[in-house]
């Protein structure tokens, strides 16, 4: 905690935040407020970080919370996240078809396995990029791969996307060369692709480890519905670009199933999240709740249009369009559904109090006396 002044930093100070590269404005670690023995007389003022919000309530019925006011903070992230999640979920999907393509060995099939690695290529240039505008300096993300933590979501995505990006850059550069330098770049698609489920799902598992209601409850889903959206995606994109008869009859069987599997996830995750009714409210209220409808509505239609019969070209062109659009609004919809979650006062509350959260994972179902916990948690006041 820095005891320096507003507006004073010491020459310690400046010096430690040009090494570490933080960029830490020390004067954010200054006590203020009711902490520092000053009254609190406004407290969307004390408190911006939670955005507008009403004034404290007492707690009223079963429901309790802390005095109205928000339990965790929301999220920070901005709008890049969302697109993020996109956009490295289709590069994911999209480096697993080509190497599926090249292993199959099929000739007039390598261009599409090359146009599947210059999407997956493009789509981790994009996903750091991205990523990078969210962390503000290029050189956070260099810090995020100073570690390996395999019991960390936020580092082992941080190394697949890293080493995702360098292994289809490889591999597009090298894979049609000739002897070592050939095998190398095929040996670089090769893995590249193995990465790409766990690039597409990575985001959720991210989202599910945080405290936030909403993504803690469809942790089962939330995952699956990511990588079955990106397999539509990639399916959907590559489709929407040039394209002779036979990748057609390709990409037509791994686009269609992508689609069935996110109708049947998105599905799957509305209900791990109505598990407790006030945790799924973000999916059917406010901003989030027409996002998710919506993405919801696209995808369902994209996905009949895709399976009447057919083959005119507009059709196609109309189903991987919505296909798209329902899969970004998507990512959008869980992202301020996360959000809005995390600024409701009894969603935390009750989620715990129902034993859908930390006893729930963790298996802590019994009392510090030893005593085994009965769910729904009795209200004590």
């Amino acid at each position: 905690m820095s005891t320096e002044l507003p507006g004073q930093e010491s020459l310690l100070d400046r010096l430690q935040r040009k090494r570490d590269g933080r960029n830490v404005d020390p004067r954010l670690g200054t006590l203020l407020g009711e902490g520092s023995h000053q009254r609190v007389k406004d407290p969307d003022v004390a408190f911006p970080i939670h955005g507008p919000r009403t004034q404290a309530e007492p707690d009223a019925g079963a429901s309790p919370t802390y005095h109205g006011l928000p339990v965790i903070k929301q999220p920070v992230w901005i709008p890049t996240i969302p697109t993020y999640l996109y956009v490295g979920g289709v590069s994911g999907a999209a480096s697993l078809l080509g190497l599926a393509l090249d292993l199959h060995g099929n000739r007039p099939l390598r261009r599409l396995a090359l146009r599947c690695q210059q999407v997956g290529t493009a789509g981790d240039m994009l996903s750091a990029g991205l990523l990078i505008a969210d962390l503000g300096r290029p050189e956070r993300f260099l810090h995020m791969l100073r570690v390996l933590r395999p019991t960390s979501p936020m580092s082992m995505g941080s190394w697949v996307l890293a080493l995702s990006g360098g292994l289809n850059t490889v591999a597009l550069v090298l894979g049609r060369a000739r002897g070592i330098l050939g095998t190398l770049g095929r040996v670089s698609g090769a893995t590249a692709g193995l990465l790409g489920m766990p690039l597409a799902g990575y985001t959720a598992v991210l989202l599910c480890n945080s405290a936030v209601p909403v993504w803690q409850a469809t942790r089962r889903t939330l995952p699956l519905f990511f990588m079955a959206s990106a397999t539509a995606s990639a399916g959907s994109l590559l489709s929407l670009l040039p394209h002779s008869e036979e990748e057609a009859r390709v990409l037509r069987p791994y686009r269609l199933a992508g689609k069935v599997a996110e109708l049947a996830c998105g599905v799957a995750v509305e209900r791990d999240a109505r598990r407790t009714p006030g945790v799924a409210k973000p999916l059917s209220l406010g901003t989030s709740g027409a996002l998710w409808r919506t993405s919801r509505a696209c995808s369902a239609a994209g996905l009949v249009l895709d399976a009447l019969p057919g083959r005119r070209r507009w059709k196609q062109v109309a189903a991987d369009t919505l296909t798209t659009a329902g899969a970004i609004l998507a990512r959008f919809a869980v992202f301020h559904a996360g959000k809005q979650s995390a600024r409701d006062p009894r969603a935390t509350f009750e989620s715990q109090r129902a034993g859908h959260g930390a006893a729930e994972v963790l298996g802590h179902a019994v009392a510090s006396d030893g005593k085994p916990l009965s769910f729904p948690l009795p209200v004590v006041r």
